[in-house]
Parts: C-alpha cells; structure tokens; sequence
C-alpha cells in the first residue's frame, strides 16, 4: 500500500536526526514524569501553548494575563482553542478536515466575520485539506513526530481559512503527537519550540510552501530542532 509520508521521512539525515529527538523526547517523559503527570501538568502546557502561539500571531500577552482571561483578540483565541482542543482528538481521528473547521471556529471568533469562522473558502486548500485527511487516513511507517511536523506544514501552507492557518496547523500537530503516541498525555509544549525561533519558523515554512523537497527537508530538520525546544518547555521537562 502507498505510504503517503514515508517519502519525506526517509529523506537524508531525517531518519537519523528524528531517531534521536524522539530519544530525547521519550527521556523526558519517562524519567522527569509522564508516569506522574497530572491533569494540571496538561493544562499548563496547553496555556504555555497558547501563548506562545498567540505571540506568533504578534500578541504580547504574557502566560499570567492569559491564563485570567485577558489579552487582546489573538490571545484570547489561541486560549479558547487550547481549551476545548484535546476534546477534538476524537474529531480528528475520524474526520480530520471536521476537527481543522472546529479549530479556526474557536481561534478565529472575535476577528474575522461569522460567516468565515470554521469555514475554508479557498478552493484550493480546500483540495489540499482533503487530500491530507486521506492520507491521514492510511496506514504509515513514518515517525509520528514526521507525520505531525508535515501535518503543520500543509495545513499552513495550504491557506484554506481567511485567517489563522498557521494557529490551526500548530493546533493540529499538538493533536498528532497525541494520536500517534509520541506525547499522549499533551504535556509537550511544541508552540513553544516554534515561538522560540520566529524567524526560523517562518523561513522553514516558506521554504516547505514552496513545494520542492530541499523545502520539505528544511522544514522538517528545523522542526525537528523544535520539538527539542518543546520538550525543555514541558511543566515535566522542567522538573
């Protein structure tokens, strides 16, 4: 059977370089926790989360502000998505482009038109969406941590939503690493490893919209950086 993702993971050093982000990542959480980590380790990680993707996003909304409830449009947002975002796990699992509409529902509230909010008007990156929730939908060898940095990607680049691609694509790999095993309990903070870099982020992206795959390879050696700088910002990485 065409494994969809498996062409891209096995580009060179992505094997080698994943194998060991995924060690670095399975440390963490064995040793510094994840058999200890509570309801409220997952919460602190989600409002980490939504901050740093908020500032992404040009919010300057610190954790605090936000965890009270303020902060500007963006901010409070990125929060409501991160609140209700675990609960569509199941959503995704069985109709991925259903769970992205829910996701730009709540991040996009407040500042875009009601009529835009949940809904992909771009013809497209609609095509796109689609096609990636078929692939999500076969079986694959690749690594979770690849599935869920190409997963990202797409979304973003894809465009479909008037807005906020970017806060969904980063929503949407929050809820691979569940889905595939690498952090069930949600305890990573990966918005945090993209929100370290920007400019890095940002130039990783382009390169991988651009469809060639040294972009595809840029993104995914950057992204693998990332999920390293998730793990140190994880409430049980700090332990």
């Amino acid at each position: 059977m065409f494994d969809p993702f498996i062409s891209a993971a096995r580009l060179e050093g992505i094997p080698s370089t994943y194998a060991g982000t995924r060690d670095g990542i399975d440390a963490v959480l064995r040793d510094r926790g994840l058999r200890r980590s509570t309801p409220a380790d997952t919460a602190r990680s989600l409002l980490l989360g939504a901050a740093a993707t908020a500032s992404l996003e040009g919010s300057t909304v610190d954790v605090e502000t936000l965890a009270i409830g303020g902060g500007d449009a963006i901010a409070r947002g990125a929060l409501r998505l991160s609140t209700e975002l675990l609960g569509l796990l199941p959503i995704w699992n069985r109709s991925p482009v259903q769970a992205l509409a829910r996701m730009h529902a709540l991040a996009a509230a407040g500042s875009v038109a009601d009529d835009d909010l949940g809904r992909p008007v771009d013809a497209d990156g609609v095509a796109r969406l689609t096609d990636l929730a078929r692939m999500l939908g076969q079986p694959t060898e690749a690594p979770g941590l690849v599935v869920a940095a190409l997963v990202h990607a797409e979304i973003t680049a894809a465009g479909a939503f008037t807005t906020h691609n970017a806060v969904v694509g980063r929503a949407a790999e929050r809820l691979v690493l569940m889905a595939k095993g690498v952090d069930p309990a949600s305890v990573l903070v990966p918005e945090a490893g993209h929100a370290a870099e920007p400019d890095g982020y940002r130039s990783a992206l382009l390169a991988y919209a651009g469809g060639e795959p040294a972009g595809v390879h840029q993104w995914l050696m950057y992204a693998s950086q990332a999920f390293t700088r998730a793990t140190e910002a994880s409430p049980v990485g700090a332990r």
